[in-house]
């Protein structure tokens, strides 16, 4: 492409060493539209797609993560601090379902996010606190405000997952998955969003599940809430449009963490399968054939390091246009679902 074929407002200027210069002539562009971005660099990948400067795609911004302890949280934290942002992490650090047989995310597990956080030189504020609670979250956007200056994204990511029969439910079983996953995020939404208004926009991102695009047997209120979550983002997204904030969905596959890593889960991929568990080190292992063989990419479990780059893009100015989508990170498996 020559310089000829391009619009009269664009041109592209020179390269340097593998870097293409794109220059918008701001004057074409509507007085309605904000700040627009005069000049912008992108790294080219050897087959000519470009990826923005990791080091610098979200300097400048304040970031606050729910379920920042470990997971998908803490991978997320670091890569966005490696962007440039300044991070704020929340997570309850405690039990919350005790029927559950996952182990809960520690105060050292949060302690350790900061860390690593601080250790890219970006600041790092955190709270202990139950989602549940929606006075909690706004002090701690309120103090968020007053400490850093303000908020520009949320990653509304904290959730749990438990797995019982419909027939032996109990009621706690539906109300603490239901309120801490669909609630809990809509808690986050709630305390967080009227900061990012005041900020002139931003960007919101939840944590659903690929078990929120389908059934999950014994896993009633996890799909329930999972589901919903879907319905949540679409509805802020229309909300908060007018004040210039995207709003999406990340759909993670099975990631390799203590809600997916347990005897408990082992057990009921082996009971789908038409195996029996038992008990003991090899269900495991059983577990992981059987899962590498369902995923057309082969993997039992994925990395929370393998969901953070596509969290980072939603966050930053490149995914300005997107809105009310839904991204899945499933090793393939989203291939199993209808269009």
């Amino acid at each position: 492409m020559d310089g000829a074929s391009l619009p009269s407002d664009l041109r592209i200027a020179p390269p340097g060493d593998n870097i293409d210069v794109l220059e918008v002539n701001s004057g074409s562009l509507p007085s309605s539209v904000g700040k627009p971005l005069i000049r912008k660099e992108t790294h080219m990948t050897t087959n000519g797609a470009t990826t923005l400067n990791s080091g610098a795609g979200l300097r400048g911004k304040v970031a606050v993560i729910t379920g920042a302890a470990r997971g998908i949280g803490r991978a997320t934290a670091v890569a966005f601090a490696r962007a440039g942002a300044d991070l704020v992490g929340i997570d309850i650090c405690a039990p919350v379902d005790s029927r559950s047989g996952v182990d809960p995310a520690s105060p050292d597990d949060l302690e350790e996010t900061g860390r690593l956080v601080e250790a890219t030189g970006r600041r790092w504020l955190s709270f202990m606190l139950d989602q549940r609670d929606l006075p909690a979250l706004r002090a701690a956007a309120a103090e968020t405000q007053h400490e850093l200056g303000g908020i520009d994204i949320l990653f509304a990511n904290a959730g749990i997952q438990s797995f019982h029969p419909l027939l032996e439910m109990e009621d706690p079983d539906w109300h603490i998955t239901i309120d801490v996953n669909l609630t809990g995020t809509a808690n986050a939404i709630r305390a967080f969003a009227p900061h990012i208004v005041n900020r002139g926009g931003g960007r919101i991102i939840v944590t659903s599940s690929t078990q929120g695009r389908h059934g999950t047997k014994y896993g009633a209120s996890y799909s329930a809430s999972k589901w919903g979550i879907i319905g949540l983002m679409k509805s802020a997204a229309l909300e908060l449009g007018t004040y210039n904030i995207t709003v999406n969905a990340v759909i993670p596959g099975l990631i390799d963490t203590p809600l997916t890593r347990h005897q408990e889960r082992y057990a009921q991929v082996l009971d789908d399968s038409g195996r029996s568990p038992s008990g003991s080190s090899a269900d495991e292992k059983e577990a992981q054939k059987i899962l590498a063989a369902r995923t057309p990419l082969g993997v039992p479990w994925i990395e929370p390091e393998d969901v953070a780059p596509l969290v980072v893009f939603l966050a930053s100015d490149a995914a300005r246009m997107v809105s009310g989508a839904t991204y899945d990170v499933t090793g393939g498996d989203s291939a199993h679902n209808t269009a």
